[in-house]
C-alpha cells in the first residue's frame, strides 16, 4: 500500500501542479521597459548660465525626435528636431541659436534668459511608428 501523499505511478497529483503554477507566478517577473523621463541639470538655473534638459531612457532605435516649447506639439512651437535616417538636426521656428540637441535626446540651453522658464516637450517616434511624448520643466531665476 502506498502513502497517501505519493501520486499513482506515472501521474501527478493536482495539488503539485497547482503548487508549480503558483511558484512560477510568484517568482517570474515580466520584463519592464524603463520610462523615458527628463530632468533639468541644474534643477534651477541663474539667468545667463547654461542648463541641460537631460533625457533618461530614450530608446536607442528611434526614427526621429523633436523638442517643443510648451506642451502643445505644433510647428510654431518647435525648437529643434533630429531625423535618425539622415542624422540631420533641424532648427525649428522657436530656435534661438542658443539650443543644442544631443543624439541622446538631451537639449542644452546656453546663456539662459528669464523667458526660457517654462515647460518643454520632447516628442519621439519609435521604430514601430509609435509616437511618445515627455514633458520637462525649466526654471530660470534672476541674479
Amino acid at each position: 500500500m502506498r502513502a497517501f501523499s505519493t501520486p499513482p505511478r506515472g501521474r501527478r497529483v493536482p495539488w503539485q501542479e497547482l503548487l508549480l503554477a503558483v511558484s512560477l507566478l510568484a517568482f517570474w517577473n515580466p520584463p519592464t521597459t524603463a520610462q523615458v523621463t527628463t530632468e533639468s541639470v541644474p534643477p534651477n538655473v541663474v539667468k545667463g548660465n547654461d542648463v541641460l534638459l537631460r533625457v533618461h531612457n530614450l530608446p536607442g532605435n528611434i526614427l526621429a525626435c523633436g523638442w517643443f516649447r510648451g506642451t502643445t506639439i505644433e510647428p510654431s512651437n518647435q525648437i529643434i528636431s533630429y531625423a535618425a535616417h539622415s542624422q540631420e538636426i533641424i532648427p525649428g521656428a522657436t530656435h534661438t541659436g542658443r539650443e543644442t540637441l544631443y543624439y541622446n535626446g538631451s537639449l542644452l540651453f546656453q546663456n539662459t534668459s528669464l523667458e526660457d522658464t517654462g515647460d518643454y516637450t520632447l516628442q519621439y517616434v519609435k521604430i514601430n511608428a509609435q509616437i511618445e511624448r515627455v514633458t520637462g520643466q525649466l526654471r530660470v531665476f534672476g541674479e
